[in-house]
């Protein structure tokens, strides 16, 4: 048997076929992908994506997705953007007083 040489990284969920809505699903719960790549990719918009995770989530889930990416500032563009150069700021501000 002729074995690959390319080694195989073994994942537990594998990453579904894109625009799939369980890819979406997977997406959705993905930190670093963003609901604007969510829609590049798949066209659902964030109100789609939030009623998709309604219908196939449990209630408990969902509540839980929905806390988590409330809180999450990387869950949109945007958000995520002007994070990076608050952070960006604050470590410039540190090194300088060092």
């Amino acid at each position: 048997m002729k074995k690959n040489l390319r080694p195989v990284t073994k994942v537990k969920n594998l990453e579904p076929k894109i625009g799939s809505p369980n890819w979406v699903i997977w997406a959705a719960w993905a930190d670093r992908i963003t609901f604007e790549e969510i829609r590049e990719k798949s066209n659902y918009t964030e109100a789609q994506v939030i009623k998709l995770m309604r219908k196939e989530l449990k209630p408990s889930s969902f509540k839980l997705w929905r806390k988590r990416v409330k809180n999450k500032s990387i869950k949109h563009r945007r958000k995520f953007e002007l994070n990076r150069k608050e952070l960006k700021r604050k470590i410039n501000k540190l090194n300088y007083q060092l």
